[in-house]
């Protein structure tokens, strides 16, 4: 809400750009004369660009056979534990060049940028090997400066425990948050750092030791928590300011306001919960009780969640996590740019960069209502169309 309207809309309006930025926002009848050439765009709404703000985009290869396996019965950890999941990514990512992930992220790409997506997120961690990662983060870049979107990177060593290093996971961690975190950094390849905390994944313990690496570097934080189980991963996020916890299925009240205290934001990804067919919903309410902000991205990965629509996902958080359509959106814009520390974008405002898209709709909530179509009439990128 914004003036009391909701959305924050702004009947009638128009906005002025300039220099790839909004010059001036408001009533179309308070418009300066020297606001420039005019286009009328009908009527239509106007939305800030979406943002995707948690995404596994870069990979090699899909694990189609695994969706198999758990429609048969095996569970993710199951099938995580026996090398498949992560492991069987990181083999064919592995063996990936460069242009070739590049060519398979750009595919997956475009069908989210025609939605409306002008930022996105890209992790790495299906390396798991210092010559991968950085490989990874590579790609990652290159979709920024080959794709008109802007895309901000995070560096997910502590993903999974590569084969090689099985009985030697502190070991690993050291190669993290050493030699690994090194190479990155070197490059200026990672916006942020990542873990996955989880039994399958990494401790506690483990993940503090990548994250003050971390900081050392001058990295901010983001944190994979409490997605099968509560390993107070929210109240470590918070410990350590993170940006964001992500997942949060299993988080409890105490990590749920430490979150508050320390202004870190709640992603969900309820194309993960769909995938993996998980009936623990995220404390919502909680979230809303000690109102943390709650952005929602798409978590494309090829093992539980192959998302490739962020409009999707707004129809899923509010069928599966009773958000309203309001919230929804909120959660892709403003919510999902304080995710990735984004100061300069999520809203339309004077002086925020002039990323917005045009939708055929007759009101906002039809975002979240409709699965599948196109709604999209233009996505626009520092006030030029894309």
């Amino acid at each position: 809400m914004a003036g009391g309207a909701p959305y924050g809309a702004i009947d009638d309006g128009a906005i002025a750009v300039r220099d790839g930025r909004i010059a001036w926002i408001g009533p179309r009848a308070e418009l300066p004369g020297d606001a420039g050439p005019a286009r009328d765009l009908g009527g239509a709404w106007v939305t800030p660009g979406l943002i995707d703000c948690h995404t596994h985009l870069v990979f090699g290869g899909d694990r189609a056979g695994e969706f198999e396996q758990r429609l048969k019965g095996a569970t993710y950890e199951e099938i995580a534990r026996a090398g498949g999941g992560i492991r069987s990514t990181v083999t064919r990512t592995r063996a990936a060049s460069e242009d070739e992930l590049l060519k398979a992220a750009t595919r997956r790409l475009v069908p989210l940028m025609a939605e409306g997506v002008t930022t996105i997120e890209i992790k790495s961690g299906y390396g798991l090997d210092v010559e991968t990662e950085v490989k990874m983060l590579r790609v990652a870049r290159r979709l920024g400066e080959t794709q008109p979107v802007t895309v901000r990177t995070t560096f997910l060593g502590a993903h999974a425990l590569p084969p090689e290093f099985n009985g030697r996971q502190s070991d690993y961690v050291d190669l993290v948050a050493g030699a690994m975190l090194d190479a990155v950094v070197k490059e200026k390849l990672a916006d942020a750092v990542d873990a996955f905390a989880e039994k399958i994944a990494f401790t506690r313990e483990e993940t503090a030791r990548v994250f003050k690496a971390a900081q050392v570097h001058g990295l901010p934080l983001k944190l994979h928590a409490d997605q099968l189980s509560d390993q107070h991963g929210a109240a470590l996020a918070a410990r350590f300011g993170a940006l964001s916890a992500e997942h949060l299925e299993h988080a409890n009240e105490d990590g749920v306001a430490a979150m508050a205290r320390a202004g870190t934001v709640a992603v969900l990804l309820p194309g993960a919960f769909y995938f993996l067919r998980d009936t623990k919903l995220p404390p919502i309410d909680l979230f809303r009780r000690h109102r943390v902000p709650i952005a929602i991205a798409s978590d494309c990965n090829p093992g539980s969640s192959p998302a490739l629509s962020l409009l999707l996902m707004l129809n899923m958080a509010c069928t599966l996590f009773r958000l309203t359509p309001e919230e929804a959106l909120a959660g892709v814009t403003r919510n999902a740019a304080r995710a990735l520390g984004l100061a300069d974008r999520g809203t339309l405002e004077t002086g925020k960069v002039a990323d917005f898209v045009v939708w055929d709709v007759a009101h906002l909530a039809e975002l979240s209502y409709w699965i599948g179509g196109t709604l999209a009439r233009a996505v626009y990128r520092g006030g030029a169309t894309a």
